[in-house]
């Protein structure tokens, strides 16, 4: 258009030289941004100085910057931070806020059936979990409305990994009478019923979502991610299975709960789905919570609570590591008839918002009773040296058999990847291993 005008009045301009004519006389037409404003440095608040801005880069790794931005994902917008080498302009590591690393996508969950001989762990069987079709089970999250926890699953190229409706993340464990098992789980949180040979006979969650569709009560879809029901307890009689929370839930939210020690236990009788939920505090709230529960009697029950620090480790030493005998003979049920989504409330808090032994006072809620019987990190010949106490076992004579959670030897690496999982004191790949300890009920 212009062009031909130009040309009748002998004005040649290139590109560059017009748009500087235009730019000039404020004609152009400002584009508008396509994405959102991230940075804001006209704020009130301090402004910390550029250390580095006389700084002469002669080598790679010199100099790492960080930086915080968000990707937008079909779940809406998620906070990204990358660490950057300033010199090579490569990644060095990077996290997206509400993600998990999957190191081993087509990792598939088994119990092992182990023989204690001379002093080592045989296994002579594996079993392999499986769905009610027959295949296996997976470690994946669970989709929206199945147990999803909110997370970002990616593989360690950072590849998006979809849900799955077989995932689980098993963690608490018993054996029925008939041979069967029943397992908890982080995710849903689920309770998973397995036969003999590891196929899905039912799974129980808040949603009706697993094979059977019976339910546990909706308030512990609050539960927090990777915090889920850490233990599982089958009463002598083979009636009941109680499930013990890792951690206060997000009920009504992480902010509201920032405070709070008051963890639930679930107790679901297995004929007709009956349950029952009772207040539990732990000791602080520094610590990562319980790491699982055994039964004793009907009521009578022992807990794992934990820091989520080495023993033994110079620097930064465990502190926390106790046994504990509960007894719930006496405790509140805490049960909301209503079956609502935060569970019954006491003056409109939810039960997680009343904190601590105050609190529950004050509504009246009497908490499960505790006791310590043993100290792993004053009550063994030798220093404790791991940092996952996590599973329990009681066996005739009183003797209590602990196991520790060895994270398949590896740890996070900062760099979305893994790292070998080494033990402070010992200076070794941790790895499962038993103590047995005879204690006073």
């Amino acid at each position: 258009m212009l062009r031909e005008s130009m040309s009748l009045k002998n004005i040649t301009v290139g590109r560059d030289k017009l748009f500087g004519i235009l730019r000039s006389q404020h004609l152009l037409v400002q584009r508008k941004r396509k994405y959102t404003r991230t940075t804001d440095s006209k704020h009130w608040m301090r402004k910390y100085p550029n250390l580095t801005k006389d700084l002469e880069l002669t080598r790679p790794e010199q100099l790492w910057v960080s930086d915080i931005t968000y990707l937008q994902t079909a779940v809406g917008n998620e906070y990204l931070h990358l660490v950057t080498d300033a010199g090579s302009k490569l990644i060095m590591c990077w996290q997206v806020a509400n993600s998990i690393i999957i190191g081993k996508p087509d990792f598939d969950p088994q119990i092992g059936k182990f023989r204690l001989k001379d002093g080592k762990l045989i296994l002579e069987q594996v079993i392999e979990l499986k769905n009610a079709a027959g295949e296996k089970l997976n470690g994946l999250p669970n989709p929206a409305g199945m147990g999803a926890s909110c997370e970002t699953a990616y593989d360690l190229n950072g590849q998006v990994i979809a849900p799955s409706a077989d995932g689980i993340d098993s963690e608490g464990l018993v054996r029925a009478s008939d041979g069967s098992f029943w397992v908890s789980d982080e995710y849903g949180p689920h309770l998973a019923h397995f036969d003999a040979n590891g196929k899905t006979i039912e799974r129980i969650n808040p949603f009706g979502t697993g094979t059977g569709n019976r339910k546990i009560p909706s308030v512990f879809a609050n539960r927090r991610a990777n915090r889920g029901m850490e233990g599982l307890a089958i009463t002598p009689d083979g009636k009941t299975l109680v499930g013990m929370m890792q951690s206060p839930m997000y009920n009504p939210s992480k902010a509201a709960v920032a405070n709070s020690v008051v963890l639930r236990i679930l107790t679901f009788d297995i004929a007709t789905g009956a349950t029952k939920q009772y207040a539990y505090l732990m000791d602080n709230v520094s610590l990562t919570g319980v790491s699982d529960i055994v039964a004793v009697s009907s009521t009578v029950f022992l807990t794992i609570e934990r820091d989520g620090l080495y023993g033994g480790n110079t620097s930064n030493p465990a502190t926390f590591k106790k046994v504990f005998k509960i007894d719930l003979s006496t405790a509140t049920d805490i049960s909301d008839p209503l079956n609502g989504a935060t569970g019954k409330l006491y003056g409109g808090k939810t039960v997680e918002e009343l904190n601590d032994m105050a609190g529950l006072t004050a509504a009246g809620i009497v908490p499960v009773t505790k006791t310590v019987v043993l100290d792993l990190l004053k009550d063994l010949p030798s220093v404790y040296p791991h940092d996952k106490a996590e599973g329990l076992a009681l066996l005739p004579g009183n003797i209590l058999v602990i196991s520790n959670d060895d994270d398949f030897g590896v740890v996070d690496n900062g760099a979305s990847g893994f790292a070998q999982k080494i033990l402070p004191l010992t200076k070794l790949v941790d790895r499962n291993r038993l103590y047995f300890v005879k204690i006073k009920l």
